[in-house]
C-alpha cells in the first residue's frame, strides 16, 4: 500500500495536518511512539489556545485525535528509524514495519534536553522526571525541585504546590525567562522558594534520589538539598535523529521554505521540529494545516500532469 501522506508525529502539527490532509481526500496515516497530543499529553492545564478558556492537555489532545480520525485518518503505532526517498516513493522505517508514502510531513517536536551531571542518569525514575503531571501524585506531600526559568518550569511549579509540602525551584539566572504573569503567581505562592543564580551540580542518594546539589553562579557557594523527586525544564532539542543531517541546521531543527517543504521535494516539516520563533500549541496546529495543504496541491498538480 502506498499513502498519499504518511505523518510522523501526533501532536497538534501532525493531528491538525491530518485533518487538512483527510478533507482534501488525501490516504492519510500517523505513525506516533506515544499517545495522540505530544506535549500536550503532559501538560496540566491550557489556558491560551483560541476558544477554549481552560482545558487538560490530555484532554485537548484527544479532542484533536478523535478529530482527525473521524475524517479518516490512519493511526499506526510506531518509532521511526529511517526515511528514505526511492524515485518518487518515500520509504519509513520503523522498528518492526515499513510504510510507504508519496509524501512526508515530519512533527516529531522536540524532547526534553538533559543536564548532563553525575546521577542524573543513575535516578531517572528513582526521583528523577520530565514529567510533573505523570509522577507528581506519587511525591504528595513531600519536597520537590524544579530545574528551569522558562514557561514550562514555571506551570510545573504551580501545577505541583498544592501536591508538594515543599518546592525549591531552581534557576541559574536572577530573572526568569517565562511569562511575567507566571512569575507573579510563583513569588506568590509560599510554599516555592527560588534559588536564583543556582545551577544544579549533583544528584546523589543510594537507591533513590536522597538530595540535590546546587551551585551559586555568583559566588560558588553550594547547597544541599533535601528533596524526594526533581524535575528539570530546562528546554528541548528537535527530534530529528532519524533525518539525514544535510537536512537540518546546526541545531538540529528540520529546514523548510515558506510552503514548509524541505529540501527533499515532498518531505515537510510542522510544528516545533522546524525552526521558528515561537513555539506554541496554536502555531503548531497552523503549521500542520498550511503543510498538509501544500501537500495536497502538489499531489494534484501532480495528477494533472
Amino acid at each position: 500500500m502506498i499513502y498519499d501522506l504518511l505523518i510522523i508525529g501526533a501532536g497538534p502539527a501532525g493531528l491538525n495536518a491530518a485533518i487538512y490532509a483527510t478533507r482534501a481526500g488525501l490516504k492519510t496515516a500517523i505513525i506516533e511512539r506515544d499517545a495522540p497530543g505530544g506535549k500536550m499529553t503532559r501538560t496540566e492545564k491550557i489556558e491560551n489556545y483560541l476558544g477554549v478558556s481552560e482545558v487538560n492537555g490530555a484532554e485537548l489532545g484527544l479532542k484533536m485525535f478523535n478529530q482527525a480520525s473521524s475524517f479518516g485518518s490512519e493511526y499506526i503505532y510506531g518509532n521511526v528509524k529511517s526515511i528514505q526517498k526511492e524515485g518518487e516513493i518515500f520509504i519509513v522505517d520503523c522498528e518492526d514495519e515499513s510504510y510507504r508514502a508519496q509524501k512526508i510531513i515530519v512533527a516529531t517536536g522536540t524532547k526534553e534536553r538533559k543536564l548532563n551531571i553525575p546521577g542524573e542518569d543513575k535516578f531517572y525514575g528513582r526521583g528523577i522526571s520530565y514529567c510533573a503531571i505523570c509522577d507528581g501524585a506519587l511525591y504528595k506531600g513531600k519536597d520537590m525541585a524544579i530545574i528551569g526559568g522558562g514557561n514550562s518550569a514555571l506551570q510545573e511549579a504551580l501545577y505541583l504546590a498544592p501536591l508538594a509540602r515543599k518546592i525549591y525551584l531552581i534557576h541559574r539566572r536572577d530573572d526568569f525567562r517565562g511569562e511575567d504573569f507566571l512569575a507573579q503567581k510563583i513569588r506568590q505562592t509560599k510554599n516555592i522558594e527560588l534559588c536564583l543564580s543556582y545551577s544544579p551540580k549533583e544528584f546523589v542518594g543510594t537507591k533513590t534520589l536522597e538530595k540535590v546539589v546546587i551551585k551559586s553562579n555568583k559566588n560558588q557557594e553550594e547547597k544541599n538539598l533535601t528533596v524526594s523527586v526533581v524535575f528539570p525544564f530546562i528546554g528541548f532539542d528537535p527530534a530529528t535523529s532519524f533525518l539525514d543531517k544535510e537536512l537540518l541546521d546546526s541545531e538540529g531543527y528540520l529546514i523548510v521554505d515558506e510552503n514548509l517543504e524541505s529540501k527533499v521535494k515532498g518531505l515537510y516539516g510542522a510544528g516545533d521540529v522546524i525552526k521558528k520563533s515561537l513555539r506554541q500549541i496554536i502555531t503548531a496546529a497552523s503549521d500542520g494545516a498550511i503543510a498538509a495543504t501544500n501537500v495536497a496541491k502538489g499531489l494534484e498538480k501532480q495528477k494533472g500532469n
